[in-house]
This record gives C-alpha cells, structure tokens and sequence, in this order.
C-alpha cells in the first residue's frame, strides 16, 4: 500500500503543472482519474520526441493514472464529470479561474455536495486582475525576473532548460493538498487551495527575491556566476569546465589544498567568502591556471575525495549514468514504458509503478459505470 491509498484524485488539469502533481500522487497510492477533452490532453500532441509514435512529454507526467474523455459541452458528460467530483477526496484543475463555474464544477458547486473535497486550482496570475491571462510558464520565466538572471551578462536573456514554475506549482499545489488533507483529517471538511505560477516564481527565486524585498537591490545577469559566492561556477581545466564550489571556507581552505595553493586561505583578499566573492577577478585566474594542469575527471575524483563540492557539466545521459552508478535506480518501467523514478523514498510505503500512461480515454467505460452506481 502506498502512503495516499485510498484517496480518489479527480484530475481535472492538463499539459504539465497539474499533470505532474497528479503523477506524484499516483505514485504513492492514490487513485487519480484524469478527466480529458475528446481532443485529449496538449501534451499527446507535443512531439518530437515520441516512444512508439506516443509524445514523451506527456508519457513522462501521465503514469498511474486511468483516462476518461468528456466532452463538457454534452450534459450527459457534465453529469458524469460532477458524479466524479462529487466522489472525490481531491480534485485539482488549471482551467483559467472561473471557467468550471458554468458546469457546476467550481469549488463552490463541488463544495456543496462533497464538503470533504479538497479543492485545488492552478492557474497563471491568480483569481484578481490576471485571472484572464493565459498560464504558460515561459511568461512567467519572463514576467518574474528569472529570464533577466538568466544568460551571458553581455547577450540576451535565457529562458531555463525546463518549465520550470509549471513544476514549482505542481509541487506547491501538492503541498497544498496534502496540508489540507490533513487539516480535513482534523475537522472533517475539505477547502480550497489555490496556486499560481507568479507566485510560486516570486517564492522560487529565494535569495534574488529576498534580496529585493528585504534588500533593495535588483540582481542582474552574471551567466554561470554567483553574487554571494565565489568559487561557485565552472572553471576551465585541461580538458573543459568543471564546477568548482567552496559554499564555507573550510571548503575553500580544502580546495586549495588539492590545487597545492596552500598560501590563499590566509591572504586577507581570499580568507573568507566575502573577501572571495569582492576580489574575484583577482582569484579566478589562480584558480584557473591551476586547474588548467589536468582534466576535468581528474580533478573530479580528487576534489570529491577531499570534500571538495565540484561537477562535470553532463549532458542529461550522463547525468542519468551518474545516478545508476550511485545506486539511485533512476528508470522504473511501467507496463513496458520507462520512466523516471519517483524521488521521494519512504521505508514503509515506498511509491508504487502499476497503470502506464493511459490512452485517450481508455478507462471511460469503466469509470463511467462505477460512477452511475451508488
């Protein structure tokens, strides 16, 4: 038994937010039905790349999980949708705010006839003046600040590798639901539990956020580096960069240690953060002309031996690679579909890989007669 068996999650969301949330839920036991248009969810179509002419996009987001189509314009389908709601422990949606009012399935309307419904929406900009805004994350990334943090300090600015709020979000709305659950457990009653994209970017930039806030200042592009520690950015070796990381000055006394510097923890200029992180371009080419004497690898095993925080800078087959070498299990394969484990361990419910990632509607009929039982 996972830690959430038991719970019926109505999944009402789609593309990525809200699907991963789902995800992580399944894995650890409950049973998430995930409510798609005829049309189904975006990410079916978002392709390349494909496993067996199926979007990985939206195989990576979508196990354990059973699939119904409903077409919300069909009254015999709202039925269905609100019997569904009306059952569930959670239900979670990313329609723009206001958008499930007109088909009973608001939290108000669900609330009414199911006040143990733990109600969770996502949405772009919140329910105020941005409720009308359309919620994808690469806005966001723009609107927020990040892309401004983002790039080379001469070139333009970058987005992030990955939709990286739409992750944030669903992992805020998770904590969300599992908080109001329990606060359910307590009184018996569910409530309504509301992220969105904006701020759970503004909450995510931490030290550049509070920096502003409780700071005044407004940080700026400094591509690989960081404004309140130095070394903490790749450094060229022999062979290519590696990360180079002193987070205390112990580790920097020991980083000069490997690099036979031994002379530099002592120099006023470079003893502690501060000094570093003020005399950089002072202490950056020391550093390199060192490094420069071996590889990337070699200086890898060697600083990680003496505790030294460091990377290579893999491409993600090689982060996958380091993970097997750890022992970590990375890919689970769920009914022939290989995905990626879920991160979270527990030594008495682990998580659990039993659906894969359902078809268009391949649970319809099922679901559909359980829901017209009582």
């Amino acid at each position: 038994m996972g830690a959430l068996d038991g719970l019926l999650v109505a999944d009402f969301s789609r593309i990525l937010a809200g699907p991963y949330a789902t995800m992580l839920l399944a894995d650890l036991g409950a049973t998430v039905v995930k409510v798609e248009s005829p049309g189904g969810d975006d990410t079916r179509t978002w392709m390349p790349p494909t496993r067996d002419d199926v979007s990985t996009y939206y195989l990576g987001i979508n196990r354990n999980k059973r699939s119904i189509a409903l077409d919300l314009k069909d009254p015999a389908d709202v039925e269905v949708a609100q019997r569904l709601a009306h059952r569930a422990d959670v239900m979670i949606e990313n329609f723009r705010p206001g958008g499930l009012a007109r088909f009973g399935l608001d939290y108000d309307s669900v609330h009414a006839a199911n006040e143990k419904i733990v109600y969770a929406s996502i949405s772009g900009f919140g329910t105020g003046a941005g409720a009308g805004y359309p919620g994808y994350d690469l806005m966001v990334q723009a609107i927020s600040g990040l892309m401004s943090l983002t790039g080379d300090p001469d070139g333009s600015p970058y987005r992030a590798g990955i939709s990286v709020f739409d992750v944030m979000a669903g992992l805020h709305a998770n904590i969300g639901i599992l908080a109001a659950l329990h606060h359910r457990g307590v009184t018996g009653t569910g409530q309504h539990v509301e992220v969105n994209l904006l701020s759970s970017a503004l909450s995510g930039l931490v030290n550049h956020s509070s920096g502003y806030v409780a700071g005044g200042t407004v940080p700026f592009r400094m591509g690989n580096a960081h404004p309140s520690l130095f070394p903490y950015e790749p450094l060229p070796t022999s062979d290519g960069e590696l990360i180079v990381i002193a987070g205390n000055d112990g580790q920097f006394r020991k980083l000069c240690q490997v690099l036979e510097l031994p002379e530099l923890p002592d120099d006023p200029r470079f003893g502690r953060n501060q000094e570093r992180t003020r005399n950089r371009d002072e202490l950056r080419p020391i550093l390199v002309e060192r490094l420069s004497k071996r590889t990337k690898d070699e200086w890898f095993r060697e600083l990680l031996a003496a505790g030294v925080p460091c990377a290579p800078i893999n491409t993600i087959d090689g982060g996958f690679g380091l993970a097997e070498e750890l022992g970590l299990d990375p890919v689970v394969t769920t009914g022939g579909v290989p995905g990626v484990r879920n991160p979270i361990t527990f030594s008495d419910t682990p998580a659990g890989y039993t659906l894969p990632p359902p078809g268009l509607n391949e649970h319809g009929e099922e679901i559909r007669a359980w829901l017209m039982t009582d």
